[in-house]
């Protein structure tokens, strides 16, 4: 079985999404087939069968939480980086070639967005800095081609 790692901001985020499909997402879609059902013949009624698929994909997300926060594990106190890149911890990188800075968050698959800093530790940036110290460069495979990255620091 495999580890699957949580910081204790994404441990809570995943309560909090979960908390929201039951609590708000769920009611207004079991009101909206109340509604669609309400119409009429169900046969030729696309807002029941939307509401219907709406339902079955809320439901589906809600297992997906469930099963995930029940095999999670939160690391919690994050490692102590000492300027080496850790799980848990935010990485700026100096693209070298791009002439660009940015800064990441290596965290688990699970709570991964790359739109909000957070790589996963099992993608190809993060599994290329885990372990390195501030100034050391690194080069990464990426989608995009290769990439040259210097860490500028480790907090």
């Amino acid at each position: 079985m495999t580890r699957i790692l949580l910081t204790r901001g994404g441990h809570e985020s995943l309560h909090e999404q979960l908390a929201q499909l039951r609590k708000v997402e769920l009611p207004a879609n079991v009101k909206a087939i109340e509604e669609a059902r309400a119409h009429g013949d169900l046969s030729e009624n696309a807002e029941y069968h939307a509401a219907k698929e709406r339902n079955a994909i809320i439901m589906g997300k809600i297992a997906e939480i469930k099963n995930l926060l029940a095999v999670a594990e939160v690391v919690d106190p994050l490692p102590d980086p000492n300027g080496r890149v850790v799980f848990g911890c935010k990485a700026t990188v100096y693209d070298v070639d791009g002439d660009e800075e940015f800064s990441y968050q290596i965290v688990g698959e699970a709570e991964s967005d790359a739109n909000l800093g957070r790589i996963s530790m099992t993608s190809p940036i993060g599994q290329a800095l885990l372990g390195k110290e501030e100034g050391d460069e690194v080069s990464v495979r990426t989608p995009g081609g290769m990439r040259l990255l210097e860490i500028v620091s480790v907090e």
